[in-house]
């Protein structure tokens, strides 16, 4: 696995991704989802919550 990263082109801002990490390493910016790589631990739980595909490892 890696670390998690946003298409944020892709990303239409809906938090479902916040709410799934389960160590707080998504913020949303400018309304968009925003991954802080140091705290990702790559389980992929946003990945699978984002409905429009915006997340990718």
């Amino acid at each position: 696995m890696a670390k998690a990263v946003v298409d944020r082109d892709t990303c239409v801002g809906c938090e479902a991704c916040v709410g799934a990490c389960p160590v707080s390493a998504i913020s949303m910016q400018d309304g968009k989802a925003l991954v802080d790589a140091g705290s990702c631990v790559e389980c992929g739980a946003c990945v699978s919550t984002c409905p429009v595909s915006a997340i990718s490892q």
